[in-house]
């Protein structure tokens, strides 16, 4: 059963990788499409899975209000450049420049939250608070992850 840190981080870890592989393959090749592919949905899982259960502890907590906030916030500009490089041709010169920006907008946020944000929610939330949330979080994840193309058409509705 991991902690909450070690399931967000490890998360991390892997989002790192696909950035990586996607930044060293050109066009619209196999390779790219399907490391974007695989972190498109994994982030989306990912950043739902982690406001539903983590960021909604932290928040509960006086301090963790503002950071929780900010985190959230953070998401939702990821988000809308993901929906954008998707709208995009691969192999475009525009794409790869705006996923650079993604990836350099995406390393500064899992940087500042695993930095900043685990530090001083540790220092606020009790360990006994939180046990089993890193549980909490991969099931919310795989259930979030069975939804991310109905919450799209969802959104295309709006």
């Amino acid at each position: 059963m991991p902690s909450i840190y070690a399931a967000i981080k490890s998360d991390h870890d892997c989002h790192r990788d696909l950035m990586d592989t996607i930044a060293d393959t050109s066009g619209d090749s196999d390779r790219r499409k399907k490391a974007w592919s695989e972190f498109y949905h994994d982030v989306k899982a990912h950043a739902a899975a982690e406001e539903e259960t983590f960021y909604s502890k932290l928040i509960s907590k006086t301090w963790g209000q503002d950071s929780a906030r900010h985190s959230v916030h953070e998401h939702q500009q990821l988000d809308d450049l993901m929906e954008e490089l998707n709208g995009m041709d691969m192999s475009s010169p525009g794409w790869l420049q705006k996923f650079k920006t993604l990836r350099h907008d995406y390393l500064h946020h899992i940087e500042e939250e695993e930095d900043e944000v685990f530090t001083r929610a540790r220092e606020v939330i009790d360990e006994a608070e939180i046990e089993g949330y890193g549980d909490r979080f991969l099931k919310r994840k795989a259930q979030e992850g069975e939804l991310i193309e109905e919450k799209k058409e969802d959104s295309l509705e709006d």
